[in-house]
């Protein structure tokens, strides 16, 4: 951090209470009032209390809040991509009715469909773009954006790669980019490269991007405003930001999943190469989105590490190594990775417990929870893992019960926060109190 002089000279664990601090302190807000300060520096003592395997006053709950705020205020999920006013009022109404809850954060992840569009995105669909306009949820389309022979390209110049070859396949305004020419050629006249940009098609591209990077601007105002009241009303963000796993990038972004399934077996060392060659980049700028937060928690959601993917054997040739690395490279930087383990990681628990104490909270979907805390609970903190059809089709006393028999069994010594194992969109308000009454109720530790 640069408000920190000595900052290269602190050890990870000097970095991380650093990031901590300022975590706790707030710097810059100004709460609404003493009470909320006060509320404010309870929650996220109860966090750091968690990540650093210790009992504090009680569990600390992190609601599984997803889209639901859309719904509870009576609109849907294509209705807050489109109309910022009314993304940022229904967060904040859900906010302001539910009351007591140890974190909140902005709509972040309600991406911003107007811009989407503007530059023809083909990654995703979404509500009133490829599927219904009742879906809440987006639709992640795969494709084969990386071609087989093209590793060493990507390899020998990631930024390069991403430009020219990467970004005209992912979305229809940026086609014109391919014709750029290599836009670091050592040569000190400009004029041999600059001209690419009479050209009209790119002039026109770099115009698009202007517009979408406009309508970004627009957004990012608006979940700006809902952190900021969030957090002046004393409720903390949790996750500082996102990052993954190289592998994950590989697949989702570049080859997807049929794709890299052929590469594990005909060129197994090409996925190597390109995951060690991203991860710095992977790190750096998890690194420069934290900077802006003020939480040092970042979320990383992992999708083909999963027992249904790949082998043990795999996932310590393909997976863990690359991922591993970046997992460090945050600790280095003070950071505390949140990796969201999607799928079955039940195999994965012996490899994953292999690093530095206190650093890292894992979270899990499908576990069996007394196992994670008997093996990757010795040494860092575990969260989850309320099944989410109880919490979107039980009821109130379903969910009491299930974070009960969680609490019991992984809060004992720290080290645990209580959560579901995925994020809600249409549901039941009550489930989402039960759930917070529940660690009210069972987690205070004696």
């Amino acid at each position: 951090m640069e408000s920190v002089k000595n900052w290269k000279e602190l050890t990870p664990r000097q970095r991380q209470e650093e990031r901590f601090k300022r975590w706790l302190n707030a710097p810059g807000v100004r709460f609404d009032s003493p009470e909320a300060k006060k509320q404010y520096r309870a929650r996220v003592t109860r966090f750091i209390n968690a990540i650093r395997l210790e009992e504090g006053d009680r569990v600390p709950c992190m609601l599984p809040v997803g889209y639901f705020p859309a719904y509870y205020a009576g609109y849907d999920l294509k209705t807050v991509m489109y109309d910022y006013v009314k993304q940022r009022d229904a967060w904040l109404k859900f906010m302001r009715d539910f009351g007591d809850m140890d974190s909140f954060s902005s709509p972040g992840l309600i991406l911003p469909a107007p811009a989407l569009e503007i530059i023809d995105h083909k990654m995703h669909k979404w509500p009133g773009h490829g599927v219904g306009d009742d879906v809440a949820m987006y639709q992640f389309v795969e494709g084969e954006y990386i071609k087989a022979d093209e590793y060493d390209k990507l390899i020998k110049d990631p930024t390069d790669f991403w430009l020219r070859t990467f970004m005209p396949r992912e979305a229809g305004a940026f086609a014109p980019l391919a014709d750029l020419p290599h836009l670091t050629p050592f040569i000190g006249i400009p004029i041999f490269y600059l001209s690419a940009f009479g050209n009209r098609a790119i002039q026109s591209a770099l115009k698009t991007m202007m517009k979408a990077g406009n309508e970004i601007v627009k957004w990012s105002k608006i979940t700006g405003e809902v952190a900021r009241t969030a957090m002046k009303a004393g409720y903390p963000p949790l996750s500082g930001g996102m990052s993954g796993a190289p592998f994950d990038m590989l697949t989702d972004m570049c080859r997807g999943t049929t794709g890299i399934i052929m590469d594990m077996f005909r060129q197994p060392e090409k996925i190597i190469e390109a995951a060690d060659r991203i991860t710095p980049i992977v790190v750096d700028e998890a690194v420069k989105v934290a900077e802006n937060s003020i939480s040092p928690v970042i979320i990383m959601p992992l999708h083909k590490g999963d027992k249904t993917f790949m082998s043990q054997q795999q996932f310590e040739k393909f997976y863990w190594p690359s991922f591993k690395k970046v997992l460090l490279g945050l600790i280095n930087e003070g950071l505390v990775p949140m990796p969201f383990a999607e799928g079955n990681y039940i195999p994965r628990l012996e490899t994953i417990s292999d690093m530095p104490r206190a650093s890292i909270m894992w979270y899990f979907e499908y576990m069996d929870m007394a196992l994670a805390k008997k093996i990757v609970g010795k040494t860092n903190g575990i969260m989850g893992n309320l099944p989410i059809s109880i919490m979107a089709t039980g009821t109130p006393e379903d969910v009491k019960e299930g974070c009960r028999k969680l609490i019991e069994t992984c809060a004992p010594g720290g080290g645990y926060i209580l959560s579901a194992a995925a994020s809600m969109d249409k549901g039941n308000v009550a489930n989402l109190h039960a759930m917070m009454d529940a660690a009210k109720e069972y987690g205070v530790y004696k």
